[in-house]
């Protein structure tokens, strides 16, 4: 394999969006996808074995999430950088993701057109940021002082808080996130309790106030 080449480890648990990925950066005669993960296990094995310029990373990874994984990365490999892909809104997780490590955060819906321009940005040094993205930055620097309810949450309440305000219940949560229904009723009793509230309709209203998912 040739050493100039830039070497990607993709990292999702949907083998029809890991291929989608290989096909977007198949054409760039200077990259190469190395490597594929489904799992956290998985990822951080590869990462063992091998050297990569690059980790594509889902946030919505089974058993632990992409923001506890790259967070597992950037201790154990502080210098990798780790692109974050994911479905959901830069109001959502962008904020959390680049303070957890990431050199960027690209929403899936535009992977096909932006994803190969954020490899080339990340891996000579660049971060990855969008307009809404820089602009919510900005903002929360001038904010730090002022902290909203939901940024006291661990990472795994706001992914729980953003669930329960989808609709979803109880069993889908748990089942989605490989937890217990007792500790999704632990995480959720932590976050009625960090925001001060005392039911899922006041969490549901309050992440539609805040903008914090897209409906």
């Amino acid at each position: 394999m040739n050493n100039n080449k830039i070497k990607i480890l993709i990292a999702d648990d949907h083998a029809i969006v890991r291929e989608g990925l290989k096909q977007v950066v198949a054409e760039e005669k200077d990259m190469i996808v190395a490597g594929e993960a489904e799992n956290a296990e998985t990822i951080m094995n590869l990462l063992e074995k091998e050297k990569w310029s690059i980790v594509i990373l889902d946030i919505n990874m089974p058993g632990r999430n992409g923001l506890e994984i790259l967070k597992d990365i950037k201790q154990l490999y502080p210098d990798l950088p780790v692109l974050i892909l994911s479905m959901f809104s830069e109001e959502q997780y962008g904020i959390r993701a680049i303070k957890a490590g990431a050199s960027g955060y690209l929403k899936k819906v535009s992977a096909p057109d932006e994803l190969v321009k954020a490899i080339r940005k990340i891996v000579n040094g660049g971060k990855y940021i969008t307009e809404t993205l820089a602009d919510k930055l900005a903002d929360t620097l001038g904010q730090i002082k002022n902290e909203l309810p939901h940024e006291k949450l661990s990472d795994r309440e706001f992914e729980i808080m953003c669930s329960i305000a989808q609709g979803k219940s109880a069993e889908e949560i748990a089942d989605e996130l490989a937890i217990s229904i007792n500790t999704f009723y632990t995480y959720r009793n932590r976050i009625l309790e960090k925001l001060s509230m005392k039911s899922n309709v006041e969490i549901t209203q309050y992440v539609i106030r805040n903008k914090l998912i897209d409906f």
